[in-house]
């Protein structure tokens, strides 16, 4: 809870600091102001409370998984130093709306009633409609704005009738209490209809088939920056929350209960089959990088749902499997950011020659991608290892050999554009050596190093 309102208080704070003529200061002081709010959250690691009549509960899942968006959004801030540098709108405003999202996020994985859970989704969808159509000039963003928007509201919609039908069923918004009448109650209609709305809306917000044809369109018209924070904060956040959601309502033995849990068990292993193998057969026909990755980070979607058929034993699995990409994902769009900077679009052809003209970029560029792809010694191939290991002593093999036939294609796409940093003759010579993001780069690769070479940093945490 301490936690929660020191990231609102910081947003607020971030909103006086142009009024107050501290523009320059802007960048430094939410960072320090992100990491004592790290430090504060984790004060709170392991203390098992409830807040405001459990309207915010403290876990260590809540805990873990807030500190992991909060060491996101120091890399997506100080991203914003160069970004936004000559843009004509205030710099406190976008970074206020970074801080606003990652409260939405914390709220969304902190929640102990339906009630927290619906605001904080609306925080987050909010800012990153926003942030889609911040570049108000360019008719792309407009359009991904809008789109992502008019989307964005029906998938909230759809999550706020399923809200109803819970609170109809059960007559309460409280997830204890919801989950204590699911074990012990023949259970209304109404209930397992209710869950399966919020889950089609959280569906949505994680991009997964067939939820997923916003993505694309909108991850190539949204500010590179901001597709940086949607396909990897915002991502995590939707697949974290859909997690708790499944097991903290105590959807599996609800449906143990009414002999679903079958059906249920097969729905998601479509779901977890289409994702991958769709996101990856579409990203290999891509030319622009942001498809490409809003492609693949559709089927990286398919590989997180399969969390959800061991849900009672997979949260650690699920927090490095999410630490893993997001860090791969912030050190891809560092480059990305510095190499598409004065160019209108992000195809593939810009990456030409990356590697002679910027070795260290080109190095970093090719790591996130081989961690994405799956390749030893990043974590990405650990990610997987784990994930395949969980579900296949759930007795889902048929799955795992999908999941590692879809790694295989991923290699594929991620390959091309490394292939085309290496073997090809630079377009130009790109100047300049902006230190923030060769810094965020770096270090986010190294960090996704380290949770590869060690694992357990992350998957003891929840155990």
């Amino acid at each position: 809870m301490n936690t929660l309102i020191a990231i609102t208080g910081l947003g607020i704070f971030c909103l006086l600091f142009e009024i107050l003529n501290l523009r320059k200061a802007i960048i430094p002081i939410t960072i320090a102001g992100l990491l004592g709010v790290l430090a504060l959250n984790y004060c709170e690691f392991g203390a098992e409370q409830s807040y405001y009549n459990n309207m915010i509960t403290v876990s260590k899942f809540s805990t873990a998984f807030s500190s992991l968006f909060i060491i996101i959004t120091i890399f997506l801030v100080a991203l914003s130093h160069n970004f936004y540098h000559n843009h004509p709108t205030k710099l406190s405003d976008y970074v206020a709306i970074k801080v606003f999202l990652l409260a939405g996020g914390v709220a969304m994985v902190s929640f102990g009633n339906l009630a927290m859970f619906f605001l904080g989704i609306e925080v987050l969808s909010i800012a990153l409609y926003v942030l889609a159509a911040s570049d108000r000039l360019n008719i792309k963003s407009n359009e991904a704005g809008m789109k992502y928007f008019l989307m964005g509201s029906f998938a909230s919609g759809i999550i706020l009738f399923g809200i109803c039908l819970i609170y109809g069923a059960m007559g309460s918004f409280d997830i204890a209490e919801i989950h204590e009448s699911a074990l012990s109650a023949e259970l209304p209609i109404w209930f397992p209809i209710g869950m399966i709305l919020m889950v089609v809306g959280m569906l949505f917000k994680i991009a997964a088939v067939p939820f997923h044809f916003w993505a694309p369109d909108v991850y190539e018209g949204s500010p590179a920056l901001t597709t940086a924070l949607m396909s990897t904060l915002a991502k995590i956040v939707a697949v974290a929350t859909l997690f708790k959601l499944v097991s903290g309502l105590n959807l599996i033995s609800s449906l143990e209960n009414q002999d679903l849990l079958y059906t249920f068990q097969n729905i998601v292993v479509f779901l977890s089959i289409a994702s991958m193998t769709v996101g990856n057969i579409m990203a290999l026909r891509q030319v622009n990088v942001k498809r490409m990755l809003a492609f693949s980070g559709i089927s990286h979607a398919g590989f997180m749902l399969m969390t959800l058929l061991t849900s009672e034993t997979s949260s650690g699995v699920l927090l490095y499997y999410t630490a893993a990409y997001a860090l791969a994902g912030i050190a891809a769009f560092s480059v990305i950011l510095y190499v598409c900077r004065d160019q209108d679009n992000e195809d593939i052809t810009n990456f030409h020659g990356l590697g002679k003209t910027n070795p260290l970029l080109a190095a970093v560029l090719t790591a996130s991608l081989l961690s994405m792809a799956g390749i030893p010694i990043f974590s990405g191939f650990f990610a997987k290892l784990f994930l395949f290991d969980q579900t296949i002593k759930a007795g889902f093999i048929s799955l795992v050999i999908v999941a590692v036939i879809n790694s295989i294609i991923s290699v594929g796409y991620y390959f091309k554009l490394i292939i085309a940093m290496y073997s090809k003759e630079p377009n130009e010579q790109r100047t300049g050596k902006p230190f923030l993001i060769y810094a965020v780069a770096v270090v986010s690769i190294v960090l996704n190093i380290i949770l590869g070479l060690f694992p357990s940093l992350v998957l003891d945490l929840l155990n």
